[in-house]
């Protein structure tokens, strides 16, 4: 029985350590956003990974810089497009996923926040605490278009006061 029990935790530990090595590996082949240049790893409970059919992959920091890979490459195909869970962080099947659209806490590249998440009891959860309302992935990616040009004021407003203040800081 004992024996049973450690085999039990073993293959528990190794099966976490395998899916967090395979969450690093994304990391690591992906370190920094191609669109926004943001740290995937700082930014590991919203980054995206999109594999199209003809093998190519894409990472990405958030939903907002998923949605400019899919418009600018719109001649490809997605074969699958990944999600970390808010919560675990362990990447899953953006179709798959719960999302929450707005709420109280900070998106990433967006005012109206976009999470994903595996079980929807995590999503109702983060909704009590946070706010916001359960969508699909459909739902999501079409807010996330919607708010493009706003986010992107924001966003340009943000890097042009982050120069100001370098500039300020060299003088």
């Amino acid at each position: 029985m004992r024996k049973n029990v450690f085999i039990f935790f073993v293959t528990v530990f190794f099966g976490f350590m395998n899916l967090s090595a395979y969450a690093q590996e994304d990391i690591q082949k992906n370190k920094s956003c191609k669109y926004c240049g943001m740290d995937r790893e700082k930014f590991s409970r919203t980054r995206m990974l999109i594999e199209y059919d003809d093998g190519t992959t894409v990472g990405t920091c958030s939903i907002h810089c998923t949605a400019v890979d899919l418009a600018l490459n719109i001649d490809k195909t997605p074969k699958s497009v990944q999600v970390a869970d808010a919560g675990s962080k362990k990447l899953i099947d953006a179709e798959k996923a719960i999302w929450v659209i707005g709420g109280s806490k900070s998106g990433v590249m967006t005012k109206r926040a976009k999470w994903a998440f595996e079980k929807k009891d995590d999503a109702d959860t983060f909704v009590k605490e946070n706010g916001g309302t359960l969508a699909t992935f459909d739902e999501a990616m079409k807010a996330a278009y919607e708010d493009m040009y706003q986010d992107t004021k924001m966003i340009r407003e943000k890097r042009k006061m982050m120069k100001m203040k370098m500039m300020e800081h060299h003088h």
